[in-house]
């Protein structure tokens, strides 16, 4: 008698995993520019993007760029190391975009990076009211 596992994978992998397997088997670099790992909220009427980027200039190393309801983060990495006569270069690009809130003002975005993590901030329109029923009386 066999026992099942509590959850099973779907039959489909997660793309994002897949995409890293590939990465770690070397085929990361053949394929592309990597993805960069992203979270995101809203808070206090703005929409806040943040992207753990060690070891970046934020001047030289650094791009961020909107186009049309479309954030773009865009970052290159390059290091060489020299250890008794030898020299090894380690370079690597990544990106990633996501979408805006529809009520986002893209004119006016803010971005910073302290300590390795980039902050994107756009701030957001408030949302609505929902809608109030009305109650509705009979005239007599």
């Amino acid at each position: 008698m066999s026992i099942l596992p509590a959850h099973r994978p779907g039959l489909v992998p997660d793309l994002n995993t897949l995409w890293h397997a590939l990465a770690h088997a070397g085929l990361g670099s053949t394929i592309g520019t990597h993805l960069l790992a992203v979270e995101d909220s809203i808070d206090n009427g703005r929409y806040v993007v943040r992207a753990e980027i060690p070891g970046v200039d934020p001047d030289k190393d650094v791009e961020v760029s909107v186009e049309g309801r479309q954030l773009t983060i865009k970052a290159q990495r390059s290091e060489q190391h020299q250890h008794n006569g030898r020299s090894e270069f380690t370079y690597g690009s990544f990106s990633r975009s996501v979408s805006l809130p529809q009520s986002a003002d893209a004119d006016s975005i803010e971005a910073t990076y302290s300590n390795g993590i980039l902050t994107v901030s756009i701030p957001v329109a408030e949302p609505e009211a929902a809608a109030k029923k009305i109650a509705v009386k009979t005239a007599d």
